[in-house]
Formats: C-alpha cells, sequence, structure tokens
C-alpha cells in the first residue's frame, strides 16, 4: 500500500513538472513557432491575447472629435493677390511688378456662400480665391469690411455649401474647452485646442479713421499663428463662437495667447454690411476709460469696478440722456460692464435709433436711463453704401432673364454705351459684363459694389448678345 502510495506521489509531481515546464517553454522559448504572415499581424495577436483593457473612454468634456468633423469642412483658405492685377495694358508691368501672395483663413456662415474673415486678410487684395477643404475653388466678391472690429464679408457663386452655426458667445465661460480651426503657414484645415483664459480682453493693436475701433476679444491658449485669421473659434459642440484675429507675440509666431472676435458682435456687423453695405455703429457719444483703484481714489468713488466717463460729446445719445462727465457706467442693458472694451461690445451691437438701458453711479446713488444711440454723424437714421461709383464712360443697364438664359448666365450687366477706357479696351454696346477677374457679376449694383474694391488691371468677361464670346482688360 505504501509503495503504492509513493508510486502515485512521484506521477502528480512528474506531471505537474511536465506541465510547468510546457507552460515555460511555450510562454519564454517557443515564440517564434507561432505562425504568422507579417509583423502587423504577429502584433495583433499578441495584443488580443494579453490586453484586458482596449477601449479608453474620453470624458465628453474632453472629447474633440465630434466638434472637429462638424466644423473642419466648414473653414476655407483664402489666398490674396496684390499687385497690378490681372490685367495691365503694360505687358512688362506683371513681368516686374508680379503680385504679392499671402493668405488666411475664413469661415462659412450661409450655404449659399458667404463668407466671414477678417479684414486685414483681404484688405487691399487685387484677387480673392477661396479654397475649400475638399479643394473646390471659387473667386470672392467683397461685400463689405468694417476695419473698426477687423472683420469682412465675402460671397462666392455656391450653393449647399457646409456652414456652421453660431454659437454664444456670451455664455462662454472661463476654462472652457475651445478649438480653432485655420490654415496656419499654409497648413489646410489644421485643428487646435485650448481654453478660454479671458473675455472682453483689449490689447490695442486696431486702429480706425474715426477712433471708433472696438476690441474685445476672447483670449485663448489654443495654439493660433500666421494664416489663422479668419478662422474659426468654435466650442465643443461645434458652433462657432469667435473669429480668431489675432496673438500676442515678439516672434511673430504663437507664444501662448491668441484673440478672437466673439460672434454675438461678429453676427451683427456681418449683418450689417450684407443688408446695408456698411457697419451701422450706434454710440453713446462719450469718452471713458476703466476704473481703478487709482481712479477710484481720485474721484472719491464708493466703487473701483465699472467705466467712467470722463466726456460727454454734446448732441449725443448720453447728453440727451442725462449722463454726465464723472458717472461711473456699470452696465449697459443690465448686462455687467467692467472695462471700456465690455462697454463698446454691448453698445456696439446696436444700431443707430435703438434704445439702450444706462446703469451709472452719480454720487453714491445708482440710476437708469434709457439712451437713444446715434451714429457718429449725430443721426438716428440707417444709411447705406449709395455712393455712386465714377464708371468713367460707361453705361449699364439689367439683362433681361431670357438673355441671361440664352447666354447660360446666371448674372450680369449690358453695355448700352461704352466711352473713355471703356471704349478704347474694346468694350461696345450690346456686351453683357457676366464676370470681373473672374468672380459673376449678379446686377449693375453689385457690379458696382465689386467695382468699389478694385484697382490696378481688372479682367472683363462675358458675351455679346449674339452669343460671341470675349474678354477685355483695362486699368482702373
Amino acid at each position: 500500500m505504501k509503495r503504492f502510495t509513493f508510486v502515485v506521489f512521484i506521477f502528480l509531481i512528474a506531471l505537474a513538472g511536465g506541465i510547468a515546464g510546457s507552460w515555460i517553454a511555450t510562454r519564454y522559448w517557443m515564440e517564434t513557432d507561432i505562425a504568422y504572415s507579417s509583423i502587423e499581424q504577429h502584433q495583433q495577436m499578441q495584443l488580443t491575447a494579453n490586453r484586458t483593457d482596449t477601449v479608453y473612454d474620453v470624458p465628453a468634456g474632453l472629447n474633440f472629435l465630434s466638434a472637429s468633423s462638424k466644423v473642419i469642412a466648414s473653414v476655407v483658405h483664402i489666398r490674396t493677390s496684390y499687385g497690378p492685377g490681372s490685367f495691365s495694358l503694360n505687358p512688362l508691368e506683371y513681368y516686374y511688378r508680379s503680385p504679392m501672395r499671402s493668405s488666411g483663413s475664413g469661415v462659412i456662415v450661409t450655404s449659399n456662400g458667404y463668407i466671414v474673415t477678417n479684414n486685414h486678410v483681404i484688405e487691399d487684395a487685387t484677387n480673392i480665391e477661396v479654397v475649400l477643404n475638399n479643394n473646390q475653388r471659387y473667386y470672392a466678391k467683397i461685400i463689405g469690411t468694417d476695419p473698426s472690429t477687423d472683420l469682412a464679408l465675402l460671397k462666392v457663386k455656391a450653393r449647399d455649401l457646409p456652414y456652421l452655426a453660431y454659437g454664444n458667445s456670451d455664455e462662454v465661460r472661463l476654462g472652457e474647452w475651445v478649438l480653432a480651426i485655420g490654415n496656419p503657414f499654409d497648413l489646410t484645415s489644421t485643428v487646435t485646442a485650448g481654453i478660454v483664459s479671458a473675455k472682453a480682453r483689449n490689447i490695442g493693436i486696431l486702429r480706425d479713421r474715426n477712433n471708433l475701433q472696438v476690441e474685445s476679444f476672447i483670449q485663448t491658449d489654443a495654439a493660433v499663428n500666421p494664416g489663422n485669421s479668419g478662422g474659426a473659434l468654435v466650442n465643443l459642440k461645434g458652433e462657432l463662437i469667435g473669429i480668431n484675429t489675432a496673438i500676442a507675440t515678439s516672434t511673430g509666431q504663437y507664444s501662448g495667447y491668441s484673440f478672437a472676435i466673439p460672434v454675438s458682435l461678429v453676427k451683427k456687423v456681418i449683418d450689417d454690411l450684407q443688408e446695408f453695405g456698411q457697419v451701422q455703429r450706434g454710440l453713446l457719444g462719450v469718452q471713458i476709460e476703466n476704473v481703478d483703484a487709482a481712479i477710484a481714489e481720485e474721484f472719491n468713488l464708493a466703487t473701483s469696478q465699472g467705466v467712467l466717463v470722463r466726456h460727454v460729446n454734446r448732441g449725443s445719445a448720453a447728453e440727451q440722456s442725462g449722463i454726465r462727465q464723472g458717472d461711473v457706467i456699470t452696465a449697459i442693458d443690465k448686462h455687467r460692464v467692467n472695462s471700456v472694451s465690455e462697454l463698446q461690445e454691448w453698445v456696439a451691437r446696436k444700431r443707430p435709433g435703438k434704445t439702450v438701458t444706462v446703469t451709472f453711479i452719480r454720487q453714491g446713488k445708482t440710476t437708469e436711463v434709457s439712451a437713444i444711440l446715434k451714429d457718429n454723424s449725430g443721426r438716428e437714421e440707417l444709411k447705406r453704401v449709395d455712393e455712386p461709383v465714377a464708371l468713367q464712360g460707361i453705361i449699364l443697364e439689367e439683362v433681361s432673364l431670357s438673355d441671361l438664359a440664352r447666354l447660360n448666365l446666371e448674372g450680369g450687366v449690358l453695355v448700352t454705351a461704352a466711352e473713355g477706357k471703356w471704349k478704347e479696351a474694346g468694350l461696345q454696346k450690346g456686351f453683357v459684363i457676366g464676370f470681373l477677374d473672374k468672380v459673376p457679376v449678379d446686377d449693375v449694383t453689385d457690379f458696382t459694389r465689386m467695382l468699389r474694391y478694385k484697382k490696378g488691371g481688372i479682367l472683363i468677361e462675358g458675351y455679346y448678345l449674339t452669343g460671341e464670346k470675349k474678354s477685355y482688360g483695362l486699368d482702373w
């Protein structure tokens, strides 16, 4: 019996040793015997066998995938050229004065081709080319510009474009994640991420001939570089909350601080440009500065927050509403204002003739008044860009729909008389101008507005009513 027990014991030890040896041999020495046809297949076999948790769930507040996929097709690459223009009567001018080129970004805001960008991206450009994320290309016309906010509105002839929906920049909070999308250094469709670092930031970069510039930037630490100007700043819902405009840097490249125009101001400005051709700017008519501890002490103020009224313009909205020098404005339409930039932004959202509620402190007492805003000329009425462009010898009229259909044009203007430089260039009565510098012409108003932003050589293309296709160039 003891002998049998001993044999069984020895057998079990041998069996355990065999199993252990087999496992060790398989684990460490026989790995090369596993059959696979490629390194990738080998890795997949090992990872599948050894990985226990292959899925990493990113918290919703840190997941940028959805926002990026929504936005990237709506941000365009804007390429501009500067110089003698598309055409010159002097054939050597283009050779010796070849146009300079630059680039930036823009955001599609309607499906039928309206695009917002920075004014400095397209300022003085001879030609503006818009390239979509799918490499589709258009030539753009300028609808209007506003140097005081550094915004411009462009239009391309297109349908069913992917556009960005507006978000609410007033609800943006410090520390919130945001994405910047643009084309830095011609690197198209670049997405960077950061957080909102500050709001209503004034960095003193804008200049306006009437000293009406508005700086109330959203500051972020999302990487922005030359070429990002005019691109989108979006929240994680993929909504537009700002137009990237500037960086704070001593080198010309990103140093950690970038600035965007809040969409609350953007949408008002581009609506004005689309409807009137210029911004309808409502003004209180005051000279103001930030209240700080030193100002509070100088004027014996009970608060160190708000905006001090240094001067009230004669006949202004502020004067007529009873605001005086030395008052401290603390709110516009119930919205707290702690800086000049905040006050300017809230007022700049209103057109002349609109009423705002101004809350201010005078001698320790808080008062509310209503003020009807005026423009910089002291008027409450809205005005259009209606000054006629000197066409210098050409008379135009609208083209009938039947003629447009016959010539396969969607728009154009009919030349009924041509003198001066137009006649010298070869244009004759009966010519339908369909394109100006490759950009489609809609009607007479559109054509004259396009000429307002042109200088140097221009290229005119179209058809005679007989169907003959022709193109002409002239210096403008």
